[in-house]
């Protein structure tokens, strides 16, 4: 993967240490230079995605090759037509090194978690940051600012059709639209010997949970990498089990209000991908939610890839 220079990561120290302030009031020609340099990596790695019309949800049924649902859920049904304007999308989720300089920059503290098992994902610079979905979204809103341009999360229907190569009937968002792990080794996602010697590699103590740099294995036709795994991806929308019974064609951008709650009573975003690759986890169509705010648990599975709602492409 593209990697930010060795001065992006000590900055992004000295704003934990120094409290950086928020502004650009007393900024540095080399701060602003650092920034221009951060925007230009984050510009170069979207993707622009043609808008057109697809079918969403399980297809299962109607074109799988045996005529069978693939999702055992019913909230990815039914299948129904969705149009799309033109859009980009970042070819990576966003990396621990990119999280780290919008906190050092902002003078954000981030998470804090005294665990050895948040300090080893988080440490690996060209791996997944992980994130709730205020602080995914707050991380989109700040790249808007900084580049003046339309960024923000995707939509769930924008995730999918992206995932299936401009709404293709891929069944996986792979290189060929499956899932293969051969020999214990993942020849075109990660499998837990994958995991396991990379942990291994970078000296970390996750073993068989340990993150991967976003290109550890090849993009879809597209050119967007690891949408089946490592790590659940926040989108937009707030989750609703029924939505596509009643979704809009035209560009959905999910329930105008929280509808669905946990057990534990809370109101719930869409996740897509899935947390670890995997010959079973992953596929397109299928949703997951989860609370936004990760009151129970930190979100130590859960990432950000941000879109830009702009019908031409990114120059």
């Amino acid at each position: 993967m593209q990697r930010i220079c060795i001065f992006l990561v000590a900055m992004a120290a000295a704003g934990c240490d120094q409290n950086t302030v928020a502004t650009d009031t007393g900024r540095s020609s080399e701060d602003h230079a650092r920034l221009e340099q951060f925007i230009q990596q984050v510009n170069s790695q979207l993707i622009f995605v043609e808008g057109g019309e697809f079918l969403m949800g399980d297809f299962g049924e109607q074109y799988g090759r045996d005529r069978l649902p693939f999702d055992s859920r019913q909230d990815s049904k039914p299948l129904h037509q969705v149009a799309l304007t033109s859009y980009s999308l970042s070819k990576f989720k966003a990396s621990n090194q990119q999280y780290q300089f919008y906190l050092a920059w902002n003078g954000l503290q981030g998470r804090q978690i005294d665990r050895k098992y948040w300090t080893d994902r988080v440490s690996i610079p060209d791996t997944p940051a992980r994130v709730d979905w205020g602080e995914a979204t707050k991380y989109c809103t700040w790249l808007a600012k900084i580049t003046e341009l339309p960024f923000s999360l995707p939509t769930e229907a924008q995730w999918e059709y992206a995932a299936r190569s401009r709404g293709q009937y891929f069944t996986a968002p792979t290189d060929d639209g499956t899932l293969r792990i051969e020999g214990r080794k993942g020849s075109n996602i990660s499998s837990e010997n994958d995991r396991e010697d990379y942990a291994k590699k970078m000296l970390n103590s996750m073993g068989v949970l340990a993150p991967l740099p976003g290109d550890f294995r090849p993009p879809n036709p597209l050119g967007i990498y690891d949408m089946a795994g490592n790590g659940w991806e926040w989108v937009k929308d707030w989750y609703d089990p029924d939505y596509y019974k009643r979704s809009p064609v035209k560009d959905p951008q999910g329930p105008d209000k929280p509808v669905f709650k946990d057990l534990d009573g809370h109101y719930t975003r869409v996740l897509r991908g899935f947390n670890y690759s995997s010959a079973w986890g992953g596929l397109t169509m299928t949703r997951y939610n989860a609370d936004p705010h990760s009151n129970r648990h930190p979100p130590t599975d859960k990432t950000v890839r941000c879109a830009v709602n702009s019908p031409q492409p990114v120059k």
